[in-house]
């Protein structure tokens, strides 16, 4: 027996595996339920077709991720090839009908003739705990801007003057505010007085603030408008719920912070400028701590999207375009953590106005210190020690 291919088109509740041979030859064509006795089945009856297999899957994680667990468990080499490649190498095979089987087919000759698609790696529990975490807090704070925008599109409908007044509705005390009062009438029969007691029993910080800024605007309107009393009570019922976001964000922050500094990696992440625990628990999210999957620093930086690709063609050489393919949240660590390390540290700023003084834009200074950043990360994750700031020169007298 020799070499095969077992390629596995996945989805929620069945896969389609196909397997080849060296010569292209199907050898198996199955669906298969996402379940493990069956799923169990499936390797053993691949495993026995071949000496070595080779299995590669469209997904890396969701409906996948059983399948993945038991290759992994079963020290079975896996490859990921992205839907979208999948997607458009399938042009290149006879026929343009899509079906599962058809799907697996195209994953598995791709995975015979191809050298450059990456082995599908199973994070440690705190890599996936991290990207479990950090994924639902931004989907909280999704939630938290979706529910905003609602509320101020209603706030300005019926008393834009509120509205203005009210600059961040993330606050508590602001949000406190709209829990209560809403319109000009209501807000003019408390008085600025009754409403700074108001705010100030709800633990309002800044309530005499809040109070005399509402009570003027109250007073520059007077119409009430149509569907006034029905708004108001919707857009109490949403800062209602901006409140409740902002406690379930601040719970994930602390379920991030305490999982992030249980990882070995934790102390040498956050000793570089500009990373603290979010971005650092969104770097071992991302590249589920696993280093040595990437080989060099360039290509971490390939994977964040840091390393422009070529564009020549022709006579025309030279040209570079930003990459296609990258990884959004990586490149969101770097680069923000870049811009923090401008205000928060001298190297970092001298670098960035370096190049600044070469002619590059904002946002190509901040790319290009990101890029400088990759392999100082890169280097101390490397030693397993925490960033120290060189020491400035001394000049002899």
């Amino acid at each position: 027996m020799a070499r095969v291919w077992a390629g596995v088109d996945a989805g929620k509740s069945h896969h389609h595996c196909v397997v080849i041979d060296a010569d292209g030859r199907r050898l198996l064509s199955r669906r298969v339920a996402n379940d493990e006795p069956e799923l169990l089945a499936l390797i053993g009856d691949v495993v026995g077709l071949g000496d070595e297999v080779t299995w590669a899957v469209d997904l890396p994680d969701g409906g996948a991720a059983l399948l993945i667990g038991l290759l992994a468990a079963h020290d079975q080499a896996l490859l990921y090839i992205p839907g979208r490649t999948v997607n458009r190498a399938a042009s290149g095979y006879r026929g343009e009908g899509k079906t599962d089987a058809r799907d697996a087919a195209v994953i598995a000759d791709q995975a015979r003739m191809r050298r450059d698609l990456h082995p599908l790696r199973v994070g440690d529990d705190g890599s996936v705990e991290l990207k479990i975490l950090t994924t639902r807090r931004a989907d909280l704070v999704a939630d938290r801007t979706r529910v905003i925008n609602r509320l101020r599109g209603l706030l300005t409908s019926i008393f834009p003057a509120l509205e203005r007044v009210l600059p961040d509705l993330t606050r508590a005390g602001q949000l406190t505010l709209l829990t209560g009062y809403q319109t000009p009438a209501a807000l003019r029969r408390i008085g600025q007085a009754r409403l700074e007691t108001w705010l100030r029993a709800r633990h309002v910080r800044n309530p005499g603030k809040i109070a005399t800024a509402a009570v003027e605007a109250a007073h520059r309107q007077h119409v009430c408008l149509p569907g006034e009393a029905m708004t108001a009570s919707v857009i109490a019922a949403l800062a209602k719920e901006v409140i409740a976001l902002n406690e379930h964000i601040s719970e994930t922050d602390r379920l991030v912070e305490d999982h992030f500094h249980q990882h070995k990696l934790a102390e040498v992440i956050i000793s570089m400028p500009g990373i603290g625990t979010l971005l650092g628990a969104e770097f071992l999210a991302a590249t589920r701590g696993a280093l040595e999957f990437f080989g060099t620093a360039d290509r971490l930086a390939g994977f964040a999207g840091l390393a422009p690709a070529p564009w020549d063609s022709g006579r025309v050489h030279g040209n570079l375009r930003r990459p296609r393919r990258y990884h959004r949240g990586l490149q969101r660590v770097f680069y923000y953590s870049a811009q923090i390390s401008i205000a928060t540290c001298p190297e970092s700023r001298q670098f960035y106005d370096r190049k600044r003084a070469e002619g590059k834009r904002h946002t190509q200074a901040v790319l290009a210190l990101a890029r400088r950043r990759v392999n100082v990360l890169w280097a101390l994750l490397r030693d397993q020690r925490p960033y120290q700031p060189s020491k400035p020169a001394v000049t002899a007298a």
